[in-house]
C-alpha cells in the first residue's frame, strides 16, 4: 500500500523491519556473552552497545581487546568494518538531505546495515515518497530492532555465564551476514570484493591482534574499486 502520510510510513518500515529481530536478538545476546568474557564490565558492554550500536565492528573491537592489541588497532579494526557506514551516508543524502537536522542525526544514529538496506530499497521502489515519509519509513525500520538490540546486550551480558554452550548461539554472527551481504553482491565489483576478503582473512588468521582483518577489508575495498574502474573503461 503506497504511504500517504508520514504515520504510514512509519508503520510500514516497523512492518519492515520487524524480521530484522530474528537475527539482530541472538546476535546482541551473543555480543553481551563475549563483551562480559572479554573483561568489560557491564556498565562499559551497555554503554558500547548503546553509543555504537554497530555489532560488526563491536565484535572486531571485542576480538582485538581479547587478544590485547593496542588500543590504537582496536580502533583501527573498528573504523575499517565501519568504512561502510560513510558509504551508507553518502548515499542517503539524496533521500534525507532537505530534512531538518535533528532528524538527520538520528538517522545518523540509528545508521545500520538494516536501516539502510531496507530504507534504500524502498526509496528506490517508491521515487513519488516525501522527505517526511522517507525519514518516518526509516524510523519505522530501527523502532524494533534497536531496543530490542540494548535489551539483548544486557540480557547477554548479565545471564552469559548461565548460557550452556550446547546452545551454539555464534551460529548468528556467519548467519546474520550472510543474509545481509548476499543480497547485495549484484555487482563483479562486489564479488570480487568479497572473495579478496575472504580469501585474504583466511591467509593472515594467524597475524596477531587481528591485524589481518584490516589488511583484508583494505585489500577488499581496493580490489573492488580497481574492476569497478577496469569496468568503465572498457564501456
Amino acid at each position: 500500500m503506497p504511504e500517504t502520510t508520514a504515520k504510514t510510513a512509519f508503520w510500514a518500515g516497523a512492518r519492515n523491519g520487524a524480521p530484522f529481530i530474528l537475527m539482530a536478538a541472538p546476535f546482541a545476546l551473543v555480543y553481551g556473552v563475549l563483551a562480559v568474557e572479554a573483561g568489560l564490565t557491564l556498565a562499559q558492554t551497555m554503554g558500547f552497545s548503546v553509543l555504537v550500536i554497530a555489532g560488526a565492528s563491536q565484535f572486531a573491537a571485542l576480538q582485538m581487546m581479547v587478544d590485547n592489541a593496542a588500543v590504537a588497532l582496536v580502533l583501527l579494526a573498528a573504523l575499517a568494518v565501519n568504512l561502510r557506514m560513510a558509504m551508507y551516508s553518502a548515499a542517503m543524502v539524496p533521500h534525507i538531505g532537505p530534512a531538518p537536522l535533528w532528524h538527520r542525526a538520528l538517522v545518523a544514529y540509528l545508521l545500520f546495515d538494516q536501516t539502510y538496506i531496507a530504507s534504500v530499497a524502498r526509496y528506490e521502489d517508491r521515487p513519488q515518497m516525501t522527505v517526511a515519509q522517507k525519514v518516518a519509513y526509516y524510523f519505522g525500520v530501527a523502532t524494533p530492532i534497536t531496543p530490542l538490540w540494548i535489551i539483548c546486550s544486557l540480557i547477554g551480558a548479565s545471564v552469559g555465564a548461565t548460557i550452556p554452550d550446547s546452545w551454539a548461539m555464534d551460529f548468528a554472527l556467519p548467519l546474520f551476514f550472510t543474509a545481509l551481504v548476499a543480497p547485495m553482491l549484484k555487482s563483479l565489483p562486489h564479488v570480487v570484493a568479497a572473495g579478496v576478503s575472504v580469501a585474504v582473512a583466511l591467509v593472515l588468521s594467524g597475524l596477531p591482534s587481528g591485524f589481518g582483518l584490516i589488511v583484508a577489508a583494505l585489500c577488499a575495498m581496493l580490489a573492488g574499486a580497481m574492476v569497478e574502474q577496469w569496468m568503465e573503461a572498457r564501456r
